[in-house]
């Protein structure tokens, strides 16, 4: 009988040890973005594109030291704001995430870098496209999108050689994204010997651009370029038909959105046209089963960065199973070895943090949506 219960008892401890194993592990990813104010429809898109990438791996299942491992996303509001955001990184910091996804504007994601490099945790952005950012030496920042040197380079071919502007305005919020496009813009267009009729600078809380636009209307511009966010950029368009200036809009990913077309109504007809770091949804590798999938969990349509997001989220993983754990100073180094075929296309990165294969696309508003210009 002793030898029996013996038995029973060095089995039902073999039987609890395996168990252990197998259990799950928590691992959790941080979010960082506008979820509140007049972008939070952004914030809330690449919150539900990373969502989308947790749920998958829970559900093919992905284990990490022996340990299944179950992700989980904490999203925290930074307002889209510089401040806001190095606090809301210490928090995702002091909450044990083992890597982020975010910030979505640069002028977040710049100075929130500094804290997740100080704690060794790695960040991915799915939007945040200022050059500055991949260039501050840390070892934690990655990117899976193009970068604004890019976009204004194309914006400022197809201005010129194709629109044949030459009396272009620049308008931008001050913002490191929106100063970052229109810099690049300005510099790509000074390579071609054109200078902007007109530099002029707002923020990104104003509303009314009634001075700015009458000071650039005696410019005679054939072109005005808006280097910020879709809700300043469709009150800047509304306004500019009012004072009755013909020239061509032009914006940057900030403005290439289905809540612009909502925001500015029937100020989008003429010739406006957008840049976007990336490539077209529908010329995604899995971008429309990817939309059809996002818009049934979440019951809304993808808005502008939620692929990204959902590469983003999908590279921590992937570096993480590397390593074999999901601990940051295990798995960081191998984010530098991920490839793989994403939403958007193939993840890879650079010596800097930035996506390798990272496109640019052009959209013109016609019909009530944006086409693609080939």
């Amino acid at each position: 009988m002793k030898r029996s219960f013996a038995t029973l008892a060095v089995a039902g401890a073999t039987l609890a040890l395996s168990a252990a194993a197998q259990a799950d592990v928590v691992v959790k990813i941080g979010f960082a973005g506008p979820l509140t104010g007049p972008v939070a429809h952004l914030g809330k898109d690449e919150q539900f594109g990373a969502q989308l990438a947790l749920d998958d791996a829970n559900a093919k299942g992905v284990t990490l030291g022996g340990q299944k491992a179950r992700f989980e996303l904490m999203a925290e509001d930074d307002q889209a704001d510089p401040r806001t955001a190095t606090t809301v990184a210490q928090r995702l910091v002091d909450a044990g995430v083992k890597g982020v996804v975010g910030h979505v504007t640069s002028g977040a994601a710049i100075p929130a870098s500094r804290i997740y490099e100080q704690a060794g945790i790695p960040s991915v952005t799915p939007s945040s496209t200022s050059p500055k950012l991949t260039r501050q030496g840390y070892k934690t920042t990655y990117r899976v999108i193009a970068n604004d040197l890019q976009q204004g380079g194309a914006m400022a071919r197809f201005a010129v050689e194709v629109l044949k502007a030459q009396r272009i305005a620049v308008i931008d919020d001050r913002t490191a994204y929106g100063q970052g496009l229109a810099d690049a813009l300005v510099e790509s267009l000074k390579q071609r010997g054109v200078k902007p009729v007109g530099r002029e600078f707002t923020n990104d809380k104003a509303t009314d651009f009634a001075a700015i636009l009458t000071k650039l209307k005696a410019a005679r511009p054939d072109a005005i370029f808006y280097g910020g966010m879709d809700a300043q950029g469709a009150p800047l368009l509304k306004q500019m038909k009012q004072l009755g200036i013909a020239a061509k809009y032009l914006g940057g990913d900030g403005t290439c959105t289905s809540e612009m077309i909502k925001l500015a109504g029937a100020a989008m007809s003429g010739d406006v046209y957008c840049t976007q770091a990336g490539i077209p949804m529908d010329k995604m590798p899995s971008g429309k089963a990817f939309g059809e999938r996002f818009t049934k969990r979440f019951n809304a349509p993808v808005q502008l960065y939620a692929p990204y997001s959902y590469d983003a989220a999908s590279a921590l993983i992937e570096a993480m199973k590397l390593a074999n754990s999901p601990e940051p100073d295990k798995y960081l180094p191998q984010l530098q070895k991920v490839a793989f075929k994403g939403v958007t296309g193939n993840i890879a990165f650079d010596a800097h943090g930035d996506v390798r294969e990272g496109g640019v696309a052009l959209y013109q508003f016609n019909a009530g949506k944006w086409d693609v210009r080939p």
